[in-house]
């Protein structure tokens, strides 16, 4: 067993003979005990390594490493040596909330690994010692023979050496949208991992017929196993929106620090005692901090997570909400996100004319099917009528209406063949006429399933054939033509038509026919090898979603490209591709022609880099290529959204900026691993998550537009008093009663602004792109010094006519508040005006507004109020210049839109 490690990926194309050589097997007797023992040692047991991962207790203690969280902690302590007990445990209890939201969000992401394990736990029939026997699939060693029957899940990967009628469901690994039939023949060395007919993978499901094989890998070592690293080696990346706040919370945390630094050194200058000078550094520290800021950023996405649930996307991590509206690239699957995952047939060939089949899906009362001259083609077209009745017949699937939609009861493509016959007008009644009297299944060998039919009355027993073109044709001698009659076969019209429609990415299925004598009983291959007479042909196609073509062009006009990475063949992806609109629009260096995986696999890193920016569809790529291309996207500095629903796909879900998996198709694995679930599988719902994500966003840097400059005008009072050497206008204590009760109240109302129009026609943030553009950082600046002149300046106003410190200290709190609240409208829209915005499209900010004045009111004349933050009552007189402030800010605020979108035209 010591060269297996070398030629382990390499089964595929070695003969069966050398395989069980090679693994020291018996196909006869199996392995005995012994060597089970041995080999369990060696190779360990068939399950995949659960790899270590942090606790509970540490990803919780993980929530508070966050610079922002750290200045708020600080802000805590602070106030609690201040003695301010209640302001002390409303911050802490601001950050505890917070941790406690991040980690019920993010406490699933870590199982992506233990259902991948799950997935491998089952039971297999085995060889051992001659005898067949039931056991874990845990204990399966290399060279052990396994048996498949319909229904089992494959324990482990097995080279397979005996196979009948066997097809297996492999997408959840390789994509491939059908189940794939099996065979025991040899295959190249090069064989793409989807292509390996010989090879049955550990998870994937039996859905038909029966086979043998023997063990070549297990646990680890496995295809799945392999995948299983891949997860958990893949780097999880910070969120754009993370890695913005924790620089903007760096900086924020150094200009603090700076100020604070800067008012012990004036207040030393001034020769000011150092207990003023530390109450002085405290309040500017405090009044600086945005307390509100972590909370308003939990609660709008939280908002996003919300209004996404109903547009069926449910948020696992509540970052992903704001990563869906920078995103500039969506990396999509094909099967049931783009297309219905319901295959439809649309094309038929039959007695030399070409039909076209309207509507999608299983449903058989939606649609017709029209003759060339886009006329219904009803009874008046024999050979039609045969061709749709040899799908009928020669199908062992079945149509059912279930819960008000049609579904298929196995095969994909039988199902397309039954719902194209019912549109036909065929259905109970030619089953009934033509009784099933024997069946030659598909095999892979032979590429054809074949049915024998009794049409009663002494006439000829009928073989109805359906199957792969060349195979079929191969075996006609002659065809029907339009009004039913025999006519010569014409290979070359056939292969004609075959080109065209496979070049629209359709499946094909050839149908064909022969009589026999009216005793025959059964049928058999030898039967089959000539004489068929040449019925016509079907082509079928997984149909686009109408609202994915919709959403796909708004992904465009949003400046969101859209790449389709799929299992599926190249042309069938091409053909969706161009049906579904991601060729339109497209800069002149892309590339239109599918890249597959085994093109990827020969490509340097660099070349790779090139072609994942430039290319747009890309076929048959491995769980590594899918991976390795979300990295070449990030290295260009794309922010990259990854659809998956297999095994195969959590990789690159995981890498992904954010990994969206599918929840009605998708595997637990996927989306575990995923920050996004799709519950509709649908790409429109996608589109919609990002219009919101980027909803999302414009209200987090309105909230952080509108609370910026309380803070730095609340530093720059503190600062300008200790310069000029006169009393606090404002005390810690009152710094935060303005910042967390308006933040409460008023910013808040914030989150829940509806998104402005045209939100999907602007290009994606830039990913190194701050959160506060120039323009805005002009107007927070702006704001914070018509705060300070107003604050400061009543608060100098009132000393001069002889008011108490308490009502002087009060009038300025109330100018704060006033600002905040006139201010808080001008947020709204950064850029538009406010009368366009309409008045009342947002009531929570009328609602805030009219509480946040009560409150003032409380926090200026209730007398408990008065002691707990040394506030005074105060002559009605004061409140006028007071509202007065506020409404010029608003005013100025109102002007500077005006002049920005003026120099912008």
């Amino acid at each position: 067993m010591e060269d297996v490690n070398l030629i382990a990926r390499h089964w595929h194309h070695l003969p069966i003979a050398e395989v069980v050589e090679l693994l020291e097997g018996d196909r006869e007797q199996g392995l005995d005990r012994f060597t089970v023992e041995q080999r369990l040692k060696e190779f360990g047991t068939n399950s995949i390594t659960s790899h270590k991962e942090q606790g509970p207790f540490f990803r919780f203690l993980l929530q508070f490493h966050q610079p922002l969280i750290y200045i708020l902690i600080v802000s805590g302590l602070v106030t609690a040596v201040l003695g301010e007990w209640v302001d002390s445990a409303v911050i802490f209890g601001v950050v505890l909330v917070n941790a406690i939201v991040g980690y019920i969000q993010e406490a699933k992401a870590v199982n992506a690994l233990a259902a991948l394990a799950r997935t491998m736990t089952t039971e297999a029939t085995v060889l051992r010692q001659g005898k067949k026997r039931r056991i874990p699939a845990t204990e399966l060693v290399p060279g052990d023979i396994v048996f498949l029957h319909s229904g089992d899940k494959v324990p482990a990967d097995l080279r397979l050496f005996k196979v009948r009628d066997l097809q297996i469901a492999e997408a959840a690994l390789t994509g491939e949208s059908v189940p794939v039939a099996k065979d025991h023949g040899l295959h190249g060395h090069d064989t793409a991992l989807a292509e390996r007919r010989n090879i049955a993978y550990a998870s994937t499901l039996v859905t038909y017929g029966q086979g043998s094989g023997i063990v070549t890998a297990t646990g680890d070592a496995t295809e799945v196993g392999r995948i299983s690293h891949l997860i958990s080696t893949a780097e999880t990346l910070a969120t754009p929106l993370t890695r913005k706040i924790n620089k903007f919370s760096t900086v924020l945390l150094y200009v603090i620090l700076s100020l604070a630094g800067l008012t012990i050194i004036i207040g030393l200058l001034r020769g000011q005692t150092f207990l003023d000078i530390f109450m002085a550094a405290v309040a500017l520290a405090v009044g600086a901090i945005p307390e509100g800021l972590p909370a308003a950023v939990t609660i709008t996405l939280a908002i996003g997570v919300s209004r996404m649930a109903r547009k069926r996307a449910i948020i696992r991590k509540l970052p992903a909400v704001e990563t869906l509206g920078s995103t500039t690239v969506i990396c999509t699957d094909k099967t049931g996100t783009l297309t219905e995952n319901q295959m439809t047939v649309q094309e038929i060939v039959a007695g030399g004319l070409l039909y076209t089949v309207n509507g999608s899906g299983y449903n058989p009362l939606v649609g017709q099917i029209a003759g060339p001259e886009s006329t219904p083609a009803g009874p008046a077209s024999p050979a039609l009528l045969e061709c749709l009745l040899a799908g009928l017949l020669c199908n062992d699937s079945q149509l059912m209406e279930e819960d008000g939609g049609w579904e298929v009861q196995g095969a994909p493509t039988e199902g397309a063949l039954l719902t194209s016959a019912r549109k036909g007008g065929l259905g109970l009644a030619e089953l009934t006429a033509n009784p099933r009297l024997d069946t030659v299944p598909f095999e892979a060998e032979h590429q054809y399933m074949a049915t024998l039919h009794d049409a009663g009355h002494g006439a000829p027993r009928l073989i109805y054939v359906k199957g792969a073109v060349e195979a079929i044709l191969a075996r006609c001698g002659s065809q029907l033509d339009v009004r039913g009659n025999p006519a010569p076969l014409s290979s070359a019209d056939i292969h004609g038509a075959v080109e065209l429609m496979a070049a629209r990415g359709m499946r094909l299925l050839a149908m064909a026919r022969k009589e026999m004598a009216p005793e025959t009983e059964g049928i058999y291959h030898g039967d089959l090898v000539t004489d068929l007479v040449f019925l016509g042909l079907q082509g079928m196609i997984d149909p686009p979603r109408p609202e994915a073509i919709i959403a796909v062009k708004s992904c465009q006009a949003a400046g969101i490209r859209v790449k389709m990475i799929t299992g599926d063949h190249p042309v069938t992806a091409a053909a969706i591709a161009r049906q579904v609109g991601l060729y339109n629009n497209l800069p002149s260096r892309h590339i239109i022609a599918p890249l597959t995986g085994s093109e990827l696999e020969k490509l340097s890193d660099s070349e790779f880099i090139d072609r994942a920016e430039d290319t747009v569809v890309f076929a048959r790529a491995t769980p590594e290529q899918k991976l390795r291309l979300v990295q070449a996207l990030q290295v260009r500095g794309q922010v990259v959204a990854m659809t998956g629903d297999g095994v195969n796909d959590a990789p690159a879900l995981k890498r992904a900026d954010i990994g969206v998996a599918m929840g009605s198709t998708g595997t637990e694995v996927a989306r575990e691993a995923a920050d996004m679930i799709l519950t509709d599988d649908n790409f429109s719902s996608i589109e919609a998550a990002v219009e919101e994500g980027r909803g999302v966003f414009d209200n987090l840097t309105k909230f952080i537009v509108w609370t910026l400059p309380t803070n730095l005008g609340e530093g720059l009072v503190i600062l300008t008093a200790v310069f000029w050497g006169v009393t606090l206008p404002i005390l810690p204590v009152q710094i935060l009663w303005i910042n967390m009760t308006t933040a409460a109240f008023l910013g808040l109302a914030l989150a829940f602004e509806p998104k402005e129009p045209g939100i999907m026609l602007r290009p994606p943030r830039a990913s190194n792109a701050p959160i506060l553009t120039h323009g805005v950082i002009f107007r927070i600046f702006l704001v914070s010094l018509l705060m300070l002149i107003t604050a400061f300046g009543l608060f100098t106003w009132e000393l001069s006519i002889g008011a108490t410190d308490a009502e002087v200290r009060t009038a300025a709190v109330n100018a704060f508040v006033m600002v905040e609240i006139f201010y808080l409208f001008n947020c709204r829209s950064l850029r538009k005006s406010f009368f366009r915005i309409g008045f009342f499209s947002n009531l929570w900010v009328l609602g805030g507004a009219a509480f946040m004045f009560l409150l003032q009111l409380a926090y200026t004349y209730l007398p408990e109020m008065n002691r707990l933050f040394h506030s005074a009552p105060i002559e009605l007189a004061v409140w006028i210049p007071t509202l007065a402030a506020g409404m010029i800010v608003f005013v100025i605020v109102e002007i500077e839109k005006w002049l920005w979108k003026k120099r912008r035209k």
